[in-house]
């Protein structure tokens, strides 16, 4: 551990914070938080928490969705400017217009959503739950999955349940094409493909196994494989190789970075501390309702 992370380490005990990260975010901020972990993870850690300070190393609507979980403690993000592409692929106003015109559907939203957007919702989900959650709904009920297509497309691939897929993707996973994966197999035809279920359908087709990332991590650890094509951001590499190491792990395809996920530096978290800024707060009528679509998911995970 370096010098500066034990400093950050010290001001979390020193304030009753701690510290929660994405698997996507720089490997030395990975190194030193209380809890990483995907979507789920963090926001039921959240939630549990008795500390007074959570200081989160990821994007902005995991910030905002600890701060309705836990309206009590201060939600630290150290860069507000860390966003989500995908989550700006859907606001308030198309939800409320949709919602007219299907006026008897469950709306479902992935985490990956803005807390005004959660707030229009019913449910939320995540990549590791979705498929549990949908499975919880009234098997007659047309569901409404936003904001990611992909993800929604692959619930009906395994379920078969009628979805309206809302038109939105992680630019990172939809970068990822079928010609980059068959490359990699050609070059690695021993090694199983994972993949995060955000991708493309023909590139899911390829896959041994679709996942979130605490599944791919899974995944990784109990196949027998040692070598295993990983589709989706970079950043899960660390994780995968520290628990791993005597595997290789081979990107499916070099563009598999989200540079909103790489904005938070050890510099940044360190400010963030020293300042108490920027704290992150949701106002109290949308995180009300939106703190129910958490809830519920929270309920049956």
């Amino acid at each position: 551990m370096t010098s500066q992370q034990k400093k950050i380490r010290k001001m979390l005990a020193d304030k009753d914070g701690i510290l929660l990260a994405h698997f996507y975010v720089r490997p030395e901020v990975q190194e030193i938080a209380d809890v990483l972990g995907d979507s789920l993870v963090l926001a039921q850690s959240a939630a549990s928490s008795d500390a007074k300070v959570i200081v989160f190393a990821g994007v902005h609507f995991m910030a905002q969705s600890a701060a309705m979980l836990s309206p009590q403690k201060t939600i630290l993000l150290p860069r507000v400017d860390a966003g989500c592409p995908l989550a700006d692929m859907a606001d308030a106003a198309s939800v409320r217009k949709m919602r007219m015109e299907e006026p008897d559907a469950v709306f479902m939203s992935y985490v990956n959503s803005t807390a005004e957007v959660k707030a229009e919702s019913d449910i939320c989900c995540t990549s590791s739950n979705a498929l549990k959650i949908i499975n919880t709904l009234p098997p007659g009920k047309k569901v409404v999955m936003l904001p990611d297509g992909n993800l929604a497309r692959h619930v009906v691939s395994v379920t078969g349940r009628q979805i309206i897929a809302w038109e939105g993707c992680c630019p990172v996973h939809q970068a990822l094409t079928v010609e980059d994966v068959e490359a990699c197999k050609r070059k690695y035809p021993q090694a199983p493909f994972a993949a995060h279920p955000e991708c493309r359908q023909d590139v899911l087709a390829l896959a041994d196994l679709v996942g979130s990332t605490s599944a791919i991590i899974r995944f990784a650890h109990e196949t027998k494989a040692n070598e295993i094509i990983i589709g989706t951001e970079e950043g899960i590499l660390a994780e995968l190789q520290k628990h791993n190491p005597g595997k290789t792990f081979i990107p499916a395809s070099p563009a598999l970075v989200c540079i909103d996920m790489k904005k938070i530096t050890l510099d940044d978290i360190e400010r963030s501390l020293d300042t108490m800024q920027p704290v992150i707060t949701v106002p109290r009528d949308i995180a009300l309702a939106a703190k129910k679509a958490l809830d519920r998911m929270l309920e049956v995970s």
